[in-house]
């Protein structure tokens, strides 16, 4: 089992916070050939709803040095986890976590607004400092 992200615990507490009910720490899928693990799993009830909203969500960190290294690194894995989470569980829905300077930083720009709007990968902005998540981009 791979090692936790820098973040991981900060993430976690955070969505507890907000009333998530963490299922899966880490969430694994068995492809049979290889074993992918997504950092959290996780799940509310929405009122009115008799069916509760389910979620998976890998941290990224962007500690390294090359920030578009890992942006692409992270952008391949989520891609990869999303397909895998549609045939593992199909109504949970998959979130790429990032630290609030990041994404001010460098999700700013448009040929990073372009891929992430392009694959349709939904953010989950948290703040570092304030330890909570500050922001849900769907």
């Amino acid at each position: 089992m791979p090692a936790k992200d820098a973040f991981h615990e900060l993430v976690r507490t955070a969505l507890e916070n907000e009333g998530w009910t963490i299922t899966h720490d880490p969430y694994h899928i068995d492809l049979g050939f290889v074993d992918f693990y997504i950092d959290l799993g996780a799940e509310r009830l929405i009122a009115a709803t008799k069916n509760g909203e389910k979620i998976a969500v890998e941290i990224k960190t962007f500690l390294s040095a090359s920030t578009i290294s890992e942006f692409h690194t992270a952008i391949g894995q989520f891609i990869n986890y999303r397909i895998a989470l549609e045939e593992e569980e199909a109504d949970r829905r998959l979130y790429l976590a990032v630290p609030i300077d990041i994404y001010r930083r460098f999700f700013k720009y448009s040929f990073i607004q372009t891929v992430i709007r392009r694959n349709q990968i939904p953010l989950l902005v948290y703040n570092i400092e304030k330890q909570e998540i500050a922001q849900w981009i769907n």
